[in-house]
């Protein structure tokens, strides 16, 4: 059977943004993560561990080729350096081991953030395209090819209402959750030829690439999360993770992510001088009309001109779902929405809800307080109650 794994650049961009700003402010950090799946899958995911040590086994054969690393040059917000490093990075295999606990499959990623972090994304589409490999494909892809004929006629109609202030756009978010690849590449190209006044870029920099996208992406939960065991007051590291990027990117990149702690948290972190320099915020957990609120009451409040920002929604979307969000916010702000696994696995098997998650930072415990229950992440229950402490959250 042909590697899951195609190319070291079929992975998200926010990867490669996180990992440039990481390696250049704090090259010495070391991390951990650990993989985790939320619901119950069909069989047990166990069965999957030998075909998952041979897909590593594969990964970490791979490097980036010259081509690559040209791509990748050629994103005005890759620096010259990072590049370089790229054409001499190979995947360490002792960095990752794989085992199982009953019908559980563990993977556990553990050394230096610059060789761990990008595991995470391989990871997860390693086990997504191995367990779906056991299903009736032919079956699964007629009702994933109907599925997408209906969403792009959905597009259609939606075309016909009235204009607003702001258009309507939306991005592939589903490179680690997919069916598999060769369904993810169908699914960018069809969106890619039939949908263009909409469609309007991937996470996923390998298709980018080969289809002249725009790669789509900034900061993940993992970025901030890393901040908390950095030399930085607890109560502080928001503040800290925020300007190390701005002064990264100087302008680029502007999305900020803002629940690792929650959005209330967030916002009170998030002053005039970062309202000013954001281009805007992205919406990860908890109800998004009432995180889109309080977002505009934020910029108001700041008196900054919310039609000049974006707020970019990606937790849990269906076409219906984001079209509903865009009715209700684009005449008042510019918005973005991420669409993944309903563009990407979106057939008759469920899902597998599946992460692996930055669990501790040079030796320190780390986590996410999630603005939706069951999307937060610890190993460390006695840090998470110590966290909630700092930043006032409510369970």
């Amino acid at each position: 059977m042909k590697p899951v794994v195609r190319s070291l650049l079929e992975t998200d961009l926010y990867k490669f943004t996180m990992w440039q700003a990481l390696l250049h402010m704090h090259p010495n950090a070391t991390g951990d993560y650990e993989f985790k799946c939320r619901n119950t899958p069909a069989y047990p995911l166990a069965e999957l561990k030998d075909d998952v040590e041979r897909e590593l086994d594969h990964l970490c054969t791979l490097m980036f080729s010259e081509e690559d690393v040209d791509y990748m040059r050629s994103l005005r917000f890759i620096k010259s350096d990072f590049a370089d490093f790229l054409t001499l990075f190979r995947f360490q295999r002792k960095f990752i081991h794989v085992d199982t606990d009953g019908p559980h499959l563990r993977i556990r990623a553990s050394g230096p953030i610059a060789h761990v972090m990008g595991f995470e994304i391989f990871v997860l589409y390693i086990v997504n395209e191995l367990y779906f490999r056991r299903f009736d494909q032919q079956a699964a892809l007629t009702v994933a090819r109907e599925r997408l004929a209906q969403k792009i006629a959905e597009f259609r109609a939606f075309e016909q209402e009235p204009k607003r202030l702001n258009p309507f756009e939306f991005f592939d978010f589903g490179v680690r959750r997919r069916f598999s690849g060769d369904w993810h590449e169908e699914v960018v190209a069809t969106l890619a030829r039939e949908l263009p006044q909409f469609f309007k870029g991937t996470s996923n920099v390998y298709l980018a690439k080969k289809f002249d996208l725009v790669p789509i992406g900034t900061m993940a939960h993992e970025y901030m999360q890393a901040f908390q065991s950095f030399d930085v007051r607890l109560r502080d590291f928001q503040k800290k993770a925020l300007e190390d990027w701005v002064q990264e990117y100087r302008g680029d990149l502007g999305t900020a992510l803002t629940d690792v702690v929650g959005m209330d948290a967030f916002l009170r972190d998030f002053d005039l001088y970062f309202a000013k320099l954001f281009d805007g915020l992205r919406h990860d957990s908890g109800d998004p009309v009432a995180w889109g609120e309080k977002a505009l009451a934020h910029y108001a409040k700041l008196r900054i001109d919310a039609r000049t920002k974006r707020l970019v929604f990606s937790d849990a979307l269906t076409v219906p779902k984001a079209l509903s969000l865009y009715r209700h916010f684009a005449d008042r702000v510019m918005t973005g929405f991420g669409i993944g696994t309903k563009l990407t696995n979106d057939t008759q098997f469920e899902p597998l809800n599946i992460v692996m998650k930055l669990t501790r930072c040079n030796g320190q415990p780390v986590a996410k307080l999630s603005d939706s229950p069951g999307k937060g992440f610890s190993t460390d229950e006695t840090f998470i109650a110590y966290l909630r402490q700092v930043f006032d959250q409510r369970i």
